[in-house]
């Protein structure tokens, strides 16, 4: 009988441990990973001793990367707070109305105000109201889109799902340290975007409330807080949104790159096309959930960027660094956001098509290796941390690719199922799309140019029409 409950127990725990090999240990975690199989071990042992014993002792199963994922909640937590304080959190009426009270008072009201209250009819070479309204429409515009873009996504998924940090098939254990520093990550790169303009932006208001003299002291310090306040308030709210399109792209990555490794281990080609179908689905659920918010970046930037240069090139004598500089804080942040949209895109794009590269090379060395008659298989990259030195005597390394004896590739079907695998990668790469068009270098180009194009048509007509007539 005791041998009976202590084999039900092993198998329990077996069971329960037990995880697909889709996911590779990284660095940052496999020692903490090694850790808690080695309480796991000591608890069945010591319950196996208890059992003998006569006690009765409760079998506790924990699973592995329990503690790990707490970790990734409390970070989903924080990162939930900072979206909330932004005012992306919709998920009820009272939060609906807070958000959008929040958003109209201090990036429109305040503003309006403020342009109105510091408008002087003889200081148009230091503020001019028209360019001051065209800059605050676009930046509302702007915000205003990525509030309800954001705002609808998150209400409707959550943040977990949302960023596809689930707890499918052992994901969050094995990839907890790499979600939370990709996490830690983009609280960085929204600092070091926004930091820099707002420094840029305090000194541009300072310097212009100084030669303003028809207010007071105190008058300028308050409008220029109330100023920096809305301006940085509203453009964290539009570089948030790009930065957690960025966080969404670079979490699929991890498992791009854990799905290279997957070659190397896994065998069966049912789990491979398994596999990759579940990352199809996730970046073809991103492109859907963010290709509109992505459209309207674009055409808003453009169109921003569009109406700057009219103003600047068009008007002449009129445009000085005093007047015209938040034209040039607007377009930084803005092209800025662009390039991260932009960046995040291409690159999770660039490794979903890169899959089909591997498993070209993997497959055309396991087929001219087979034709050898050593009936070897082919392992991608360097070998498991615990193969034995029985598993390394039938290893050789031929252009960098570890060949690994088995005698199931050598055969004609293994060889058609490779052939139609590699086919599927060739004929599916994924990657991000908008409305069909794939997020890579070619549609870069193609923007590229399209601006260009825009440039030129508005430098013809502001330069040429304005210069005619002297």
């Amino acid at each position: 009988m005791d041998d009976i409950d202590n084999t039900t127990t092993s198998t329990i725990t077996r069971d329960v441990s037990v995880q697909t090999p889709l996911l590779h240990q990284t660095n940052g975690t496999h020692q903490h990973n090694h850790n808690l199989n080695l309480n796991h071990e000591q608890q069945q042992q010591q319950n196996q001793e208890d059992q003998r014993h006569g006690r009765n002792v409760d079998v506790v199963v924990v699973i592995d990367g329990e503690y790990d994922d707490t970790q990734l909640d409390k970070t989903l937590q924080r990162l939930e707070f900072c979206l909330r304080f932004l005012g992306f959190d919709q998920s009820s009426v009272l939060s609906f109305v807070l958000s959008w009270i929040m958003f109209l008072v201090i990036c429109v009201i305040v503003p309006v105000i403020i342009i109105e209250f510091t408008h002087c009819s003889k200081c148009e070479n230091y503020q001019v109201r028209d360019f001051e309204y065209e800059i605050l429409t676009s930046q509302v515009l702007l915000g205003a889109a990525s509030l309800i873009s954001l705002a609808y996504n998150l209400k409707k998924k959550g943040i977990r799902k949302f960023l596809f940090v689930d707890r499918y098939r052992g994901h969050t254990s094995k990839f907890m340290g790499q979600y939370i520093q990709k996490i830690k990550d983009s609280y960085s790169l929204l600092v070091m975007s926004l930091l820099p303009c707002c420094l840029l932006k305090f000194a541009h208001e300072f310097t212009r409330m100084m030669y303003v003299v028809n207010h007071s002291w105190w008058q300028a310090g308050l409008v220029v807080s109330a100023k920096l306040i809305s301006w940085t308030y509203l453009s964290a709210i539009t570089l948030a949104a790009c930065i957690l399109f960025h966080l969404a792209c670079s979490l699929q990555i991890i498992h791009f790159e854990d799905y290279k490794n997957l070659l190397e281990r896994e065998s069966s080609i049912l789990t491979l096309m398994e596999e990759h179908i579940r990352l199809r689905d996730y970046l073809s659920k991103i492109s859907h959930r963010f290709r509109k918010y992505l459209l309207l970046v674009f055409l808003l930037v453009t169109a921003s960027l569009f109406m700057t240069l009219v103003q600047i090139t068009g008007v002449n004598g009129k445009v000085t660094f005093l007047n015209g500089g938040n034209f040039a804080l607007t377009s930084l942040v803005q092209v800025v956001e662009t390039l991260l949209c932009l960046h995040a895109g291409t690159k999770i794009s660039h490794r979903a098509q890169g899959i089909g590269a591997v498993a070209c090379k993997w497959h055309a060395l396991v087929t001219s290796k087979s034709f050898e008659g050593n009936r070897r298989s082919i392992s991608m990259g360097s070998l498991p941390s615990n193969s034995s030195e029985s598993d390394l005597e039938g290893l050789e390394t031929i252009d960098g690719i570890t060949v690994r004896n088995h005698s199931h590739f050598a055969s004609v079907s293994s060889h058609n199922k490779r052939q139609s695998f590699v086919m599927y990668l060739q004929s599916n790469p994924g990657g991000i799309t908008l409305y069909g068009w794939v997020v890579d270098r070619s549609l870069l180009t193609t923007i590229f140019f399209v601006e260009l194009s825009l440039v030129l048509f508005v430098l013809g007509q502001t330069i040429i029409f304005s210069s005619s007539p002297s």
